[in-house]
C-alpha cells in the first residue's frame, strides 16, 4: 500500500477521531470520516503495546491489516479516511480471520460501496 493511502499525522489521527464515528468488533475499532476529494481511501493503523509488547509483532499485524485492506480496497468507498484501532484478540489471529473481521466492522461502518453492500445482504439470507 503506497504511502499517499495511509494516515499518518496525529493531526489527521485526531480529526477522524473528533468526528467520532466509530463501530466495533471484538477485534477492531474503526473511526471513519468522509472527505471533500475523492481521491482515494486513506487508512491509519494502531496497536498498543498492550496488544503486542514487541514491535516487530506489532508491524506483523500491520502487514496483515494493510494487505487485507488492499484486496478489500475496490469494494470500499474512495472518499473516506479509515482509523483501525486493534484489540488483543486480534494477536496471533490467521490472515483469513482478519480480513474477515475488517469484513465484518467495515459493513458495520456502512463503508462498502453500494452494490457491494446489497451483495452482503442476499448472502446473509
Amino acid at each position: 500500500m503506497r504511502k499517499s493511502y495511509r494516515v499518518k499525522k496525529e493531526q489527521d489521527f485526531q480529526k477522524v477521531i473528533d468526528q467520532h464515528q466509530s463501530v466495533a468488533n471484538k477485534m477492531f475499532i474503526v473511526y471513519t470520516m468522509e472527505r471533500d476529494e475523492p481521491k482515494h481511501l486513506r487508512l491509519g493503523i494502531s496497536i498498543s503495546k498492550k496488544v503486542a509488547l514487541r514491535g516487530h509483532e506489532r508491524v506483523w499485524i500491520k502487514r496483515r491489516i494493510r494487505q487485507s485492506v488492499l484486496e478489500l480496497m475496490p469494494k470500499i468507498k474512495p472518499n473516506v479516511d479509515i482509523l483501525v484501532i486493534v484489540r488483543a484478540p486480534a494477536y496471533e489471529q490467521s490472515m483469513a480471520v482478519i480480513k474477515q473481521n475488517l469484513e465484518h466492522v467495515f459493513n458495520l461502518a456502512n463503508l462498502w460501496i453500494e452494490e457491494q453492500s446489497e451483495v452482503i445482504e442476499e448472502n446473509k439470507e
